[in-house]
């Protein structure tokens, strides 16, 4: 679960890189991430990306299949996409078009609660077969706790379907708005009744004070309905995180595996980063896996993520949550 895409809209894709992300160094990082070159993009479409995704997991040994996610744009005061303020963006359709030419593909879909026609968008992902919907409030500039998009947080609730949304700091893009970030926002969805799968357990940042990991844990008694996923907490900068989150029982026990591909390569995650947790042998083999998906949940193995974690990832998209877990 938790896998991005990206594209320049090279074979109608309709995705796109705006000019601050170009220009930045990460870009080119990004692209080798990926496991793509310019010229691949230019020659075979932004298909590519999805390509090598799949051919990634059929050489995987321990995942089968995985969450492709659609990234919606900032939106103006007239409801429309911002395409200015838009840092990437990777349209819903794009993904349902081309994601059923893989078996192991399922799709994610990102809809910005501010679109004049968002409700209508997600009834449309839903008969799509969207499995969530994937938001980064922190570089769509939305607010979570905004009660103008209660109309959209309740046809999720009819719909059934879950809201994946980021939790902290944001550093892969040129800026970000961090407050928005904050877990304690999620109160309103989860009043509601949303699903909501809090990712990255909100590792990095503070807000009033305390850490966003702090303010997290201080819902999950309260709310049966609040899930964490796991993705990005090997990363250097949060290289303490998924330890430390092992040792809260309550969090455990709503902990759901997730990768952040393409997000997964040396320098930025190495079982090295995690000798204090796992020693060096366990490391060195964790070194030698070439699957990089393989490589992920070996190390999440390794730092302690229990095996049910691995295992109830894929029926969280079909049942709710037991009111009294």
């Amino acid at each position: 679960m938790h896998v991005h895409t990206a594209g320049i809209g090279v074979g109608g894709s309709g995705a796109f890189v705006n000019e601050a992300m170009r220009s930045s160094y990460k870009f080119p990082i990004y692209l080798y991430a990926l496991g793509v070159s310019m010229e691949e993009i230019e020659e075979q479409g932004d298909v590519v990306v999805l390509r090598n995704i799949s051919r990634q997991i059929d050489e995987s040994r321990r995942v089968a299949r995985a969450v492709v996610l659609a990234m919606d744009g900032v939106v103006n005061a007239r409801g429309e996409l911002d395409v200015d303020q838009t840092q990437i963006y990777v349209p819903n359709s794009f993904l349902m078009r081309e994601l059923p030419r893989f078996e192991n593909l399922e799709f994610g879909a990102s809809v910005n609660p501010y679109r004049l026609d968002a409700v209508d968008r997600l009834e449309r992902v839903a008969d799509g077969g969207a499995l969530l919907v994937k938001w980064i409030p922190n570089i769509m500039h939305i607010d979570p706790a905004d009660e103008a998009i209660i109309p959209f947080y309740r046809k999720l609730v009819e719909l059934d379907m879950p809201l994946l949304t980021h939790t902290g700091q944001e550093r892969s893009f040129a800026h970000a708005r961090d407050e928005l970030g904050d877990p304690d926002r999620l109160r309103l969805p989860l009043s509601l009744g949303v699903r909501v799968m809090a990712a990255h357990i909100g590792s990095t940042g503070m807000n009033d004070g305390i850490s966003n990991y702090e303010r997290l844990n201080a819902m999950i008694e309260t709310f049966p309905n609040l899930a964490v996923g796991i993705s990005s907490l090997t990363q250097f900068n949060r290289r303490n995180s998924l330890a430390h989150a092992l040792t809260r029982e309550e969090l455990n026990e709503r902990m759901y595996y997730g990768t952040d591909w393409p997000l997964q390569f040396f320098p930025l995650v190495s079982p090295l980063f995690h000798l204090n947790h796992i020693g060096w042998r366990e490391a060195r083999s964790i070194v030698a896996i070439d699957n990089v998906w393989d490589r992920d949940v070996a190390l999440k193995e390794a730092m302690g993520v229990p095996t049910v974690v691995f295992e109830r990832t894929s029926a969280y998209f079909s049942r709710r949550p037991d009111e009294h877990q």
